[in-house]
């Protein structure tokens, strides 16, 4: 941990286009921005950070930052919701400062939401794009919850993996899942 504070990687802001998320804690008054730069294959090309806080955080976004790059979205938001294996990385044994790796994964799941709903935005397809992270479809989810009487998100996470990374997608799956049953 000491190395990545001393010597903190992924400093600054990513490149355009980025896409930003933010994190804040009350308990110690830390505030974090991570951004990403991303290639068309949803790949991250660059994952950078500004942070005002302790140690713990700057090595923790130091560490999760340099994780990140060349993943996609959806490998990223599964780290992003791993905050105890950041934790074990960053050697965090100090219970006042064990909520700071988490809110590294907090700013890290904000900025790919910022993404996926840019994405779904932009989207050009012939069906509508619900989940970016793994590119599930409006009427692939609808055809999953048909075929196998799915009755929850849960379920169709399982089923075809939408919901399963940034989790912005997850109130449209509840809408489908409304309106097929």
């Amino acid at each position: 941990m000491t190395e990545h504070f001393f010597n903190p990687r992924n400093v600054g802001e990513a490149t355009e286009p980025s896409f930003s998320g933010r994190a804040a804690s009350l308990k110690c008054g830390a505030t974090v921005r991570l951004s990403l730069s991303l290639d068309p294959s949803q790949h991250i090309e660059e994952a950078k950070f500004k942070a005002a806080g302790c140690s713990t955080l700057v090595a923790s976004l130091s560490i999760l930052t340099e994780q990140v790059q060349g993943k996609t979205t959806a490998e990223a938001a599964a780290m992003g919701h791993e905050a105890d294996s950041l934790r074990e990385l960053v050697g965090c044994v100090d219970a006042a400062r064990s909520h700071c790796p988490a809110l590294a994964c907090e700013a890290l799941i904000a900025a790919i939401r910022e993404y996926s709903d840019a994405a779904r935005n932009e989207w050009a397809g012939d069906e509508a794009l619900i989940c970016t992270c793994f590119g599930v479809s409006e009427q692939t989810i609808e055809r999953v919850i048909q075929a196998h009487g799915l009755r929850t998100a849960s379920e169709v996470t399982k089923a075809c993996n939408a919901g399963a990374g940034c989790g912005s997608c997850y109130q449209l799956i509840e809408e489908i899942l409304g309106s097929v049953r």
